[in-house]
């Protein structure tokens, strides 16, 4: 008798090109231009200069041989490297000054074009997420429809505006209304990543620290500022997606923002008064339930609670490849502690059905490959109670929340 197999398919992962290859999806009259940058760009990011990590960025069989070995047989393309004219690792990167939009979005352009190309080469295992910026939102529009209409299904990534960026609207400026519309009417998903928002703490001795500690906030404040806005309300059929760290602290939050949307629709919060047009009419809870997803990458169990206050079709999983803080290669092992307790059938949803509705995945398609790689289902469902010599950062942090006792 055959075991039984999950599909498994990652909703968070990462791609990107090298300058070479991005070099040949450059808008030509930005090539001179381009060269003069790239002479002169000094890359700080270990990962992108060793030479036998940073290929797991655009080479597929480096890439099979990885993510079939972690039990991932299809994946959610998010952008990785430097893209032309970028100023540093593209999730990092701030949205542009006006001097700097035109060549950043040809360098964005460039990269959807690779993008097309990567997920082609595997159209049955990857949905990619493309990019655009929100310095002209006629623009924004223009290259979410090319991003629709050439198959990058992932949709698009939403610019995180940090609170110091003076030069691009706030998310919750009306203006963007006509985007927001565009996406929705067209099923386009929207995505805020994790890591993304975050202000420029200057050089000192606790800007990185001050980074990390905050980073779950500045990453979710899209979400808060786009329902408070009432974007959720006008536009019931946007899909709006949460990947990377948004899981473990979205029912407080959610809860915390029922509390203020409840205070507003009575009219005042301590001395802040509220106008009847400043009301929203549902909860925080019902738009979070009629809008979002969440992609929850290397979760803990803590971080799957995050499912009790979305529909059953909301909750995806994510191993984060090729980064540092990704589960693999122990990805197997940190699913059984993140899914422990669950039954088989909510499994399926979180590891597969969810990613397929929302991304349109072939499922039977992807079933043939799991048979082979996929983890079983009798694997899945025995406890973890020992961890792994060495383990990684994504399974010391399920153990934590698990209970289980760690060293380090």
């Amino acid at each position: 008798m055959t075991e039984e197999r999950y599909v498994v398919i990652s909703a968070d992962t990462h791609a990107g090109a090298n300058h070479q290859t991005y070099r040949e999806y450059l808008d030509p009259k930005y090539l001179a231009e381009f060269d003069e940058w790239r002479g002169g760009y000094k890359n700080p990011w270990k990962d992108l200069r060793d030479t036998d990590l940073r290929v797991r960025n655009w080479d597929n069989d480096r890439r099979d041989q990885d993510m079939l070995a972690d039990g991932c047989v299809a994946e959610v393309v998010f952008p990785n490297t430097v893209p032309p004219f970028y100023p540093g690792f593209v999730l990092f990167a701030g949205p542009p000054s006006d001097e700097e939009y035109p060549r950043r979005r040809a360098g964005i352009q460039a990269h959807n074009r690779w993008l097309k190309d990567f997920c082609d080469a595997k159209p049955g295992q990857r949905a990619g997420v493309g990019q655009i910026f929100l310095n002209d939102i006629d623009d924004a529009i223009e290259d979410a429809t090319w991003i629709k209409e050439n198959g990058l299904r992932g949709g698009v990534l939403l610019p995180n505006i940090a609170p110091d960026v003076t030069n691009v609207r706030p998310l919750y400026d009306p203006e963007y209304d006509r985007l927001w519309a565009v996406l929705a009417d067209q099923e386009i998903p929207v995505t805020v990543h994790g890591g993304t928002g975050s202000p420029n703490y200057g050089k000192y001795p606790a800007s990185k620290a001050l980074q990390i500690a905050e980073v779950a906030f500045y990453g979710t404040r899209p979400f808060v500022q786009l329902l408070l806005a009432g974007v959720f309300e006008r536009f019931p059929n946007l899909k709006f997606v949460l990947t990377e760290n948004a899981a473990g602290g979205m029912p407080k939050l959610v809860a915390d923002l029922d509390r203020i949307v409840k205070a507003i629709q009575m009219g005042a919060m301590g001395e802040l008064k509220y106008r009847e047009e400043d009301k929203l009419a549902r909860s925080a809870s019902e738009y979070f339930a009629q809008n979002c997803f969440i992609g929850a990458s290397m979760p803990g169990p803590m971080d799957m609670k995050v499912g009790e206050i979305l529909p059953d079709d909301r909750l995806m999983w994510g191993n984060d490849y090729p980064h540092d803080e990704g589960s693999g290669p122990f990805s197997r092992e940190s699913l059984r502690l993140a899914l422990d307790g669950m039954d088989t059938a909510r499994r399926k949803q979180v590891l597969s059905e969810n990613a397929a509705k929302l991304y349109d995945f072939d499922l039977d398609y992807l079933a043939t490959l799991a048979a082979e790689h996929g983890p079983s289902v009798a694997e899945l469902a025995e406890p973890l109670t020992e961890l792994p010599a060495k383990p990684n950062m994504a399974l010391m942090n399920g153990a934590r929340q698990a209970g289980l006792p760690i060293s380090v």
